[in-house]
């Protein structure tokens, strides 16, 4: 019964996915070397793992083979990988989402998602070369595929808390209630035998509540060893990073863990294992296989990841000596000293004393009204700068906001309603089936048309916020765009291009905000019939022109009524970047951007 209702309880979720990869298949290949890598995680897409991989993967393979390849994600969740029938459902929407593809690579990270295309391999990956991190000394390598063993190491750190607190006799290791808590609980029990000297409380599956009672009252001479939680005695689920900020704001003893992710939620360190490294040699190994070396020719590696790391701020707090740490062992987050600090600065107006001494002596009374004035002409620049700089940062951050809510709307519009949509087709296909005459043709319009919205509701996401436009650079989202608009009006759109060196984010994507807001207004408003788009680069800076034969607009106006200028100056304001346009009724019009290269924009920092 259990086994049931979980699969009912996901299957919806992923019959859901599973139309929605049919409506929106992953387009083929255009070139024959063109690649396909498909990454399938064990956990869900929070999990450090998760991110690392997905920050991390597409840059090393993106330097390595260059941009013709596509990487899809995909999630297994190991808290309901154990379910069969959840199972069966994955591997369905898997089979249907790359029925028509060629898949060049599978990567698995964690045991679970190795098991997992192994047993699926012949309908899901046939041919495939796989690459996979595990974790079990146990794991088999199959035909066709190689990777990295890399086990689970909990000693170091239990080695480094001794050197750091000597006196230690009492470790509280903490896990959760879920099938994986406890086999980190199992892997911690059989490593910590060689530790006769101390005594281990594991306080495994406990509620929140409870534990944070013990572990704001730990016995004498103790630490805590956070291995993982992902739900507690209560049944409830967390993020494994969000319950250890709640154990350390609570505990009354240092506490320890495993790995790096682990070092900015409270814990005074460890021997950690670098997922960074990890999510590299990966990639690494995946280079190697696209540029067709054979899986099978190249040996399983175990590379040594564990780096040892203190947080000063913590033995701080605990009131470690520094004089304990072992050689070798970073020290993160070190507060520096006055002089260390203050010594550019220090020095500076020490040599500017020495050199002004003399010349102060003799000009002091001659110079003293020339001083001042001089002294409050920059009072006076130095406000005007302040100012035009509060204002230039403030429409930085509008900007950077307004981005940010485009892009919520956008997950909202992808993940939530296309979901949704996607239910809807389902329901109608299998309303088709059983209906007839009439009735059949009237749910076949229905469905049509339900299709017709989830692919206007596709497209509305992509244009609200472009995400390949940072991956793939600004003359291919120019190209994009020009085919887009191109095919929903009658406008006939050229574009010319230099060679253009790499851009920043910030550049790539406010020139392709103003062009797109150029093409719009020209094919809504202009009634233009060719539309010319030219970006060159001279002089350390890039010019974007776009011009059109339309009817044109008084361009005065234009600037006192219409926000669409407005939008586009402010946003080339925050990169450093011009607008200029000539325009006048029946002449067309004429929109000049200059965007200097030398000048950076973060509107990250900004917001």
């Amino acid at each position: 019964m259990a086994t049931g209702r979980v699969t009912a309880a996901f299957g919806r979720a992923l019959l859901a996915t599973l139309i929605l990869g049919v409506i929106w298949p992953i387009p083929p290949a255009s070139a024959q070397d063109h690649k396909l890598v498909v990454v399938l995680y064990a956990t869900r897409r929070a999990s450090q793992i998760s991110i690392l991989g997905d920050q991390y993967l597409p840059r090393l393979l993106h330097q390595g083979v260059g941009g013709d390849f596509d990487l899809q994600s995909e999630y297994l969740e190991l808290a309901r990988s154990s379910d069969p029938g959840y199972q069966r459902l994955f591997a369905a929407f898997l089979r249907s989402k790359y029925a028509n593809e060629k898949v060049d690579l599978v990567i698995t990270m964690q045991d679970a998602a190795y098991d997992f295309v192994v047993k699926n391999r012949g309908e899901l990956f046939a041919g495939a070369p796989i690459i996979f991190v595990a974790s079990s000394p146990a794991t088999t390598r199959v035909t066709n595929s190689t990777g990295l063993s890399i086990p689970y190491e909990f000693t170091g750190t239990l080695r480094l808390a001794l050197a750091l607190q000597p006196s230690t006799r009492h470790v509280l290791v903490v896990t959760g209630a879920d099938v994986r808590d406890r086999e980190f609980e199992r892997i911690a029990r059989l490593q910590f035998r060689t530790f006769e000297q101390l005594e281990f409380s594991y306080l495994a599956g406990l509620k929140t509540g409870e534990l944070e009672a013990i572990a704001a009252r730990p016995p004498r001479d103790s630490i805590i060893y956070y291995l993982v939680v992902n739900r507690d005695g209560n049944g409830d689920t967390y993020h494994p990073l969000e319950y250890l900020d709640r154990l350390t704001a609570v505990a009354a003893a240092p506490v320890y863990s495993w790995a790096d992710s682990a070092m900015t939620h409270g814990i005074l360190g460890g021997t950690l294992k670098d997922q960074r490294a990890q999510t590299e040699a990966v990639g690494q190994l995946a280079l190697r296989v696209l540029k067709g070396e054979a899986a099978d020719a190249i040996p399983i590696s175990a590379p040594d990841l564990q780096i040892s790391q203190i947080d000063w701020r913590q033995l701080q707090r605990w009131n470690i000596a520094e004089a304990r740490v072992p050689p070798g062992t970073q020290i993160l987050n070190r507060e520096p000293g006055p002089w260390d600090r203050y010594r550019p600065y220090l020095v500076l107006a020490t040599v500017l004393v020495l050199a002004q001494t003399g010349l102060i002596a003799g000009l002091l009374i001659q110079g003293s009204r020339r001083r001042r004035a001089e002294e409050q002409l920059r009072a006076n620049q130095g406000e005007l700068r302040q100012s035009y700089q509060r204002s230039r940062d403030l429409g930085a951050r509008l900007l950077h906001a307004q981005d940010m809510e485009r892009a919520r709307i956008a997950r909202e519009l992808h993940d939530d309603i296309s979901q949704q949509l996607a239910l809807l087709q389902m329901d109608l296909e299998r309303l088709s089936e059983s209906t007839n005459g009439s009735a059949a043709a009237l749910t076949a319009s229905t469905l049509n048309q339900s299709r017709n919205i989830a692919t206007s509701v596709h497209d509305l996401s992509h244009s609200l916020h472009p995400e390949k436009v940072r991956l793939i650079g600004l003359t291919a989202a120019l190209k994009g765009l020009q085919r887009d608009i191109s095919a929903r009006s009658d406008v006939v759109i050229s574009l010319v291009h230099d060679e253009l060196p790499p851009l920043s984010p910030e550049i790539t994507l406010c020139l392709f905000r103003v062009t797109q807001e150029a093409l719009q207004n020209a094919a809504k408003h202009s009634a233009a019939r060719e539309v010319s788009i030219a970006l060159h680069q001279s002089d350390g800076g890039l010019t974007l022109t776009v011009a059109d034969d339309g009817v044109g607009f008084d361009v005065v106006s234009a600037w006192e009524k219409g926000l669409g200028l407005i939008s586009m100056a402010e946003r080339l304001e925050s990169i450093g970047g011009t607008l200029v346009v000539q325009s006048a009724p029946g002449e067309g019009a004429r929109l000049q951007t200059k965007v200097p290269l030398t000048e950076t924009s973060d509107l990250r920092s900004a917001g």
